[in-house]
């Protein structure tokens, strides 16, 4: 576990130690107060990190590394607009910078920006270093734009990259599940579950493929528009629901509502009424 700020203070054998000269937070470097703001950001302690960000700026820290925890920090409390601006500002000075790459794009990815998030990501994934996050998060921007083969390749390289990390699996999953190819994704949702069971709506998502499996969802034809790909879906959650089939309604809306199209208010309105939420 990464720790957060530790001050260790050496008293002498005396019961009345000297006091402090000033206090203690005003001793800290400033340097010092960006590297454990780095660490809070990273173990999620956003409010400590926005603490020791101010600590290090009332000290005297300024520049790219106060401008790049700042958007780091905006990232990891969903703050996107104003992290994928900073990144942007910071790319400018720094164009091949792979971490601003990837991270701006997970930003313009969480916009729903696909193609701007597929030009940083693109970059970001030519870096040679470039992690699996970068190609995680280029394999969704694949996702969003429909490009099966271009998603499929980015998700093997996370996977190679580190075949640890369960998000990757999960995405896996997700982009078979907008295929309509329900067996396949359930395979990948099984492995993510073998890796980390706890990940955030990963039991959502075995659930959703397991209905689907059973229910015999429609899958996908070849060429098929989202557009009329999710009527086909949303019908079929109208019928199943019709029939008391709530599993199976449940899944054909939840998957209408991921394809993002024209469809999506009705099976929204459609999966409220089941009384469920996506």
């Amino acid at each position: 576990m990464i720790l957060g700020l530790a001050l260790a203070l050496a008293l002498a054998d005396s019961a009345s130690p000297a006091p402090l000269p000033e206090p203690a937070a005003q001793q800290i470097s400033p340097a010092i107060s960006l590297s454990e703001a780095g660490h809070a950001i990273a173990a999620g302690r956003l409010d400590q990190a926005k603490a020791m960000l101010a600590i290090a700026v009332a000290a005297g820290a300024k520049g790219d590394p106060v401008d790049r925890l700042l958007a780091d920090l905006a990232l990891a409390r969903g703050e996107n607009e104003q992290a994928l601006n900073l990144y942007k500002a910071l790319l400018g000075v720094h164009p091949d910078d792979g971490l601003l790459l990837e991270r701006g794009g997970i930003a313009a990815l969480r916009l729903g920006r696909a193609t701007e998030a597929t030009a940083l990501l693109d970059r970001a994934t030519r870096v040679p270093a470039a992690s699996w996050r970068a190609w995680n998060a280029r394999g969704a921007a694949a996702d969003r734009q429909g490009r099966w083969a271009e998603a499929d390749a980015a998700y093997a390289r996370a996977a190679a990259i580190d075949p640890k990390r369960a998000e990757v699996p999960n995405n896996q999953g997700w982009s078979l599940m907008l295929r309509g190819q329900w067996a396949e994704a359930l395979i990948f949702f099984q492995r993510a579950s073998a890796i980390d069971p706890a990940l955030p709506r990963l039991a959502n998502n075995l659930e959703l493929a397991r209905a689907a499996v059973g229910a015999d969802l429609p899958a996908r034809m070849r060429g098929e528009s989202d557009e009329a790909y999710a009527a086909r879906l949303n019908d079929a959650g109208v019928v199943a629901a019709a029939d008391g089939q709530t599993k199976r309604a449940e899944a054909a809306f939840a998957q209408a509502i991921e394809l993002r199209s024209r469809w999506y208010a009705r099976a929204a309105e459609n999966l409220a009424a089941l009384g469920v939420s996506k």
